[in-house]
């Protein structure tokens, strides 16, 4: 019997927006911290965009389309039991799955302590963080250790797994994510509520993202 598909706009423009700009943010930061020297100017100006951000993100979860905001996110541990007792099932979900919206609520996490440790870092050469004379040296050690340590290896392991994850969904449940979160819609077997995405929530998310952006550059003025 054949399933009768529903086309429905799932991750708005703005969202999307967010979710590449992270992309070619991050993957930045790692290629000009391996290189360092001149590249580290680079290094600082990702890490401010990737604050922006995550600024952004915190408020597009409040304001954003249905399945942008954090109250869409199953991440209840009985939201968990039953996705796991159900792995044997292949009905996609409308937005985030629990595991997967685990894996995002730990990667913002670990980002935003990546880059808050990068704003107070002192490599004690020729880098150092905007803010790292507002705290004590104690604090600037510990934060660039973390920066250039656990805290990269954290954040690369977590990128590795969310690309592992895209592998074992695209060719073990024959789902493909990455489409999605290119054009904004999914095929689904059953009708949802779907995420406004109009020209009204696209320039309120335009304005979040200069409130954002301002508020990094109020913050990196403090050090000034």
């Amino acid at each position: 019997m054949k399933v009768h598909m529903v086309r429905v706009r799932i991750w708005d423009l703005p969202t999307r927006f967010f979710h590449w700009g992270l992309v070619l943010c991050v993957t930045g930061l790692v290629i000009t911290g391996n290189v360092g020297g001149n590249a580290m100017v680079w290094h600082f100006r990702l890490g401010y965009c990737v604050l922006t951000l995550l600024l952004f993100r915190v408020l597009w979860g409040f304001f954003g389309g249905h399945w942008s905001r954090w109250s869409q996110l199953p991440i209840s541990p009985s939201r968990i039991w039953a996705y796991l007792r159900a792995q044997n099932e292949s009905t996609p979900f409308a937005g985030h799955n629990p595991l997967g919206s685990w894996s995002i609520v730990a990667f913002l996490l670990v980002l935003t302590v990546q880059v808050s440790t990068g704003l107070i870092s002192d490599d004690e050469i020729a880098n150092m963080g905007p803010l790292s004379s507002l705290v004590s040296g104690q604090w600037v050690s510990w934060a660039t250790s973390w920066h250039k340590g656990w805290g990269k290896t954290t954040l690369i392991l977590l990128i590795s797994i969310h690309l592992l994850a895209l592998a074992w969904y695209r060719w073990q449940r024959s789902q493909s994510l990455v489409p999605a979160m290119w054009h904004g819609d999914k095929s689904l077997p059953y009708l949802v509520t779907s995420s406004v995405d109009d020209l009204r929530s696209r320039v309120l998310a335009l304005v979040l993202l200069v409130v954002s952006a301002t508020a990094v550059f109020a913050i990196i003025s403090m050090g000034n």
